[in-house]
């Protein structure tokens, strides 16, 4: 058991740590809740998912992935929306006070491109986009075989590309972002608007939930599609449209060999792949001419981004 490291994946609701071989196999995890307060108190939480780790085996070192902006120094947190209390917080710092290893702090999506680049769908790529769909869009970028983060630590924020000028309002603070039309949280708007629109039609499909709209889950909408309702399929053709539209114009700038589409919305499989692969076939500028690349579901699951920084930290 050579070069082991410990991933720890933060999220809203769960600290999430495991520790890792040169294979990308998971050993074991421990997970704790992560506390509303965040800043302080959700940092000695890490430190004891850590620890506890530690005791099972002998890590060598320790990755970090958390949702937000991440110094290019790989230390830390510029800004974190969903976490209280740690826009600014020098992480490796805290962290390196009661743990002594080589620490890494990563963005959850980076960590998930990796992840998936040496372990996952694009195993032996190069080249590769990853667009993780979510209540959110993340993204990663490989580039010539390396991580790409930008000059500043931040690239590969495709859910903020603006698509749509003056459109919908964005939890950034800006207009018509591309997770406005073709995220999770979108897919769910793409249906109220289509019950608005046929309230009869959309009767069977409020009552799989508790009757409104907010009570309709994903799994709702997933489950009626595959039976075969027209307005579920409705929302995830007009949401799969927009995630292609988007790839197909990030491809003619990045260029990858291949895209990996991964987050929570893609345990729709098909329902969202089809007209995603079509959409991105349909809007590629210099369609027939520009080299298309291969569109890819992720394979790691919800492991991608706890893997994925285990390995970048051992690196």
């Amino acid at each position: 058991m050579e070069n082991l490291s410990i991933g720890v994946d933060i999220g809203g609701t769960k600290v999430l740590g495991g520790v890792v071989d040169q294979t990308g196999n998971i050993l074991t995890t421990h997970r704790e809740d992560t506390p509303k307060a965040g800043g302080a108190e959700l940092t000695e939480v890490i430190i004891g998912v850590i620890q506890e780790l530690l005791a099972q085996y002998p890590a060598k070192s320790v990755g970090i992935s958390a949702a937000g902006f991440v110094s290019s120094d790989r230390q830390t947190m510029l800004a974190t929306p969903n976490i209280a209390g740690w826009n600014g917080v020098n992480l490796k710092v805290e962290i390196s006070r009661e743990i002594d290893l080589p620490v890494v702090i990563e963005n959850d999506a980076n960590a998930a491109a990796w992840g998936e680049a040496v372990y996952g769908a694009g195993r032996g790529e190069s080249e590769l986009m990853m667009v993780t769909v979510g209540t959110g869009i993340g993204g990663g970028l490989v580039n010539n075989g390396a991580l790409y983060r930008g000059a500043f630590g931040v690239a590969a924020e495709f859910g903020h590309m603006r698509v749509v000028p003056n459109g919908l309002l964005c939890g950034c603070g800006k207009l018509g972002c591309f997770e406005q039309y073709a995220s999770g949280s979108a897919l769910h708007r793409h249906l109220l608007e289509a019950i608005e629109k046929d309230p009869a039609g959309g009767a069977a499909l409020l009552a799989r939930g508790d009757g409104t709209i907010a009570g309709i889950k994903g799994h709702h909408i997933t489950d009626a599609a595959r039976e075969g309702d027209p307005i579920a399929v409705g929302a995830f053709n007009t949401t799969g449209d927009w995630l292609g539209a988007g790839i197909a114009s990030l491809c003619v700038i990045v260029d990858p060999a291949c895209v990996v589409i991964g987050g929570g919305v893609i345990d729709a499989g098909d329902l969202l792949m089809v007209p995603t692969r079509a959409a991105i076939e349909k809007y590629m500028p210099f369609n027939g001419k520009h080299p298309a690349p291969k569109v890819l579901v992720a394979e790691l699951g919800n492991d991608a981004g706890l893997v994925g920084v285990a390995d970048l930290a051992r690196r």
